[in-house]
């Protein structure tokens, strides 16, 4: 049961590290709702491209079975690159205070009645992949965290991990669609966070460089 204890741990820093941002634009998307374009295009678009990240960075776990983990390791070092690089720029983002004034002027859209539209609708109608490509555009950070992560994961860890990631995401997706009632709280919430998230994704790429054990590539007395 440590195992699995461990890996969720790990499957919550990941998933919360990875997906956070997605909040303040998908709060965006929900501002814009209206007679043709439905909260279910953006829940429907946004785990098509979460599912999309995820089949490219199980190539990862492909290569595990051809190159020793130790060298799959190293890969650990994208995670800290993008952590430093996050906290070097971490006061240039105005993002975020950008999409605060697009949701204030967009928010008198939410109300519209709902259009009813079958799930086979939706996943056809174009305006979904608007979605899908926004999440996948975003997903650089995803996938400089999960391809080094899957490719050190065994098959039960990666059965606990992907299902945290999607869970994590379903709960920006609610949090987002009532954020729209109160645009406000994502630039707090982005403002804040920005500043913790950094130190998570260089704490994933130390383990997953300890896990693996590359560290005794540079270090191979220790």
């Amino acid at each position: 049961m440590d195992w699995l204890i461990t890996t969720i741990k790990t499957g919550l820093a990941v998933a919360v590290a990875t997906t956070f941002d997605d909040n303040i634009y998908l709060t965006g998307f929900f501002s814009e709702v209206n007679r043709t374009f439905r909260p279910k295009h953006i829940v429907v678009g946004e785990l098509i491209g979460l599912t999309a990240l995820v089949i490219v960075s199980l190539i990862g776990f492909v290569l595990r079975l051809a190159i020793d983990s130790v060298w799959i390791g190293l890969l650990g070092i994208l995670p800290i690159l993008i952590g430093i690089n996050n906290l070097i720029n971490l006061n240039k983002d105005d993002s975020a205070e950008d999409r605060s004034a697009n949701l204030k002027i967009n928010a008198k859209y939410r109300g519209f009645d709902s259009r009813k539209r079958s799930l086979w609708d939706v996943i056809r109608d174009r305006q979904t992949y608007s979605v899908s490509a926004v999440t996948i555009s975003n997903g650089g950070n995803n996938l400089g965290i999960y391809i080094p992560l899957f490719a050190n994961s065994n098959i039960q860890s990666l059965a606990v991990i992907i299902p945290i990631c999607y869970l994590i995401v379903c709960c920006w997706l609610f949090m987002s669609y009532n954020l729209t009632r109160q645009p406000g709280i994502a630039v707090v919430l982005s403002r804040y966070a920005s500043k913790i998230f950094p130190f998570v994704l260089m704490w994933l790429g130390f383990r997953i460089l300890l896990d693996s054990k590359s560290y005794r590539l540079f270090f191979p007395n220790i």
